[in-house]
């Protein structure tokens, strides 16, 4: 019987324990990393970049970073997103080129980045790097869903210490910020207590209201 996505997105969850036996297939990974690589940003600027962490040392220095949250080293692969930490002319001009490079040098291109630029740059560092942190969330999200197509098991987190992430990874030097953390592998379907648990969604009721 054919699985359809939301068949996928009810059979994941929030993986608590993972099987360190197992390992995520390459081709997997490569699906997984394929979606966030095609994920939406604002302005098409994808200001974030992805680690795909799998050096068993850093994951574990990394987990003390999460409060020994233990998907983390015992999944096969670790995804950390790292925004910007804020837009500079250089990164908004390497995005219009790139776009001239493969839709041609329209005269909307310039004028459409020029116009972001004058947005972006006078701004406080600070507001940059969140804006930049909520387009590396719609990439999350997608890895999530992507996951699940795969049936691999992920976690995400934002229980850890930004800064010593930043540090592990060398991030600062690179003018990055860690964002969140995605460890992939698969359930441990004996240890994880919450396996069996009822899936909690609000009823559409509650959540959805139409304007018609």
């Amino acid at each position: 019987m054919h699985k359809t996505l939301n068949d996928q997105l009810n059979w994941r969850y929030a993986t608590k324990k993972m099987d360190p036996t197992r390992t995520v297939a390459q081709e997997k990974i490569e699906s997984i990393i394929e979606a966030i690589r095609m994920s939406p940003t604002s302005s098409g600027t994808q200001p974030f970049e992805l680690f795909v962490v799998t050096n068993k040392n850093i994951r574990e220095e990394i987990c003390k970073a999460a409060s020994n949250q233990t998907p983390i080293t015992d999944g096969s692969h670790l995804l950390v997103f790292a925004a910007w930490d804020n837009y500079t002319e250089a990164r908004i001009d390497e995005v219009a080129d790139l776009n001239v490079k493969l839709r041609g040098d329209l005269p909307l291109i310039g004028q459409y980045y020029g116009n972001l630029k004058s947005n972006y740059l006078p701004r406080d560092a600070e507001i940059n790097y969140a804006h930049a942190a909520r387009q590396a969330y719609i990439a999350l999200g997608i890895a999530m869903v992507a996951a699940a197509e795969q049936e691999v098991d992920c976690t995400p987190m934002e229980g850890f210490s930004p800064a010593m992430v930043d540090e592990i990874l060398g991030l600062k030097e690179r003018g990055l910020r860690s964002v969140v953390l995605l460890p992939l592998g698969y359930r441990d379907e004996e240890g994880d207590w919450l396996l069996n648990m009822a899936k909690v969604r609000k009823s559409r009721e509650t959540m959805i209201t139409f304007v018609d």
